[in-house]
């Protein structure tokens, strides 16, 4: 069953264009409407084969943080992991608020700066979730398209991958934030759904910390181990610990 209705939300994303922009509420204007998120996240999910190959929670935010949609893969709500839907918010706020026109920064860029001793530790401590947003609101509109964290800004830094900016015609339009496997597979699915939604247009001025001019808010696997014990150390002190099953990240489509 899982795989037939991810098969038929491929099908459906080859048919459709996207993005398919929300017609509500002005602030999410030039952001994907619900529909539009779920059918690019089932056919993410079902593209990526590294992980634990779960279903997954995704959040858009715009510019100003305030969330514009919540969707999930799997049959219900209760087919993913429930904590990880305010985890996709999470992630979506952390890549908005740390990414400009010109510097793209995903949350899997920002796993070694946060680390003691690193150039961003802290950081993971500042701007907490709004837990009244978070929660708010009855349980069995979670995922849909009258979801109760839309509309309101979540808040909240998370420091591991699955978020990532949004770009429209070189300029950051908002955010979006996955989450429901490994760190590193949501990392991989979040990057497809930008993908496949047309939001990753970057151009030719937005920059980033991967040394990968085609992906440059790609994440970076390069945290050698510590041989005084702890945290490994990343040679460009941008890098993200490896998961089980870690994807292919150069295997990831190039921006636009």
């Amino acid at each position: 069953m899982k795989t037939m209705k991810r098969t038929f939300a491929l099908a459906a994303l080859s048919a459709t264009s996207l993005p398919a922009f929300a017609q509500g509420a002005a602030e999410c204007g030039a952001l994907p409407s619900h529909g539009a998120l779920q059918t690019a996240l089932e056919a993410a999910v079902l593209a990526e084969t590294s992980g634990l190959d779960f279903d997954m929670w995704a959040t858009v935010v715009n510019r100003d943080g305030v969330v514009c949609a919540v969707a999930f893969s799997g049959s219900d709500r209760g087919s993913q992991w429930p904590g990880s839907r305010a985890i996709s918010a999470q992630k979506a706020n952390t890549a908005n608020a740390f990414s400009l026109d010109g510097l793209a920064l995903s949350t899997a860029n920002l796993f070694s700066a946060v680390q003691p001793g690193g150039s961003l530790f802290g950081l993971q401590h500042s701007n907490p979730v709004d837990t009244k947003v978070a929660y708010q609101g009855p349980s069995g509109a979670y995922g849909q398209n009258n979801d109760p964290m839309v509309g309101s800004k979540i808040g909240g830094v998370n420091v591991f991958g699955g978020g990532l900016a949004l770009y429209l015609g070189g300029k950051i339009v908002g955010a979006v934030g996955v989450s429901g496997d490994t760190s590193c597979a949501d990392h991989h699915i979040g990057w497809r759904v930008r993908n496949n939604l047309g939001l990753d247009q970057f151009g030719v001025s937005v920059g980033g910390v991967s040394g990968d001019p085609l992906r440059p808010d790609n994440i970076i696997y390069d945290i050698a181990a510590n041989p005084t014990g702890g945290t490994g150390v990343s040679a460009g002190g941008f890098g993200h610990a490896t998961c089980i099953n870690t994807g292919d990240q150069t295997a990831l489509p190039a921006v636009n």
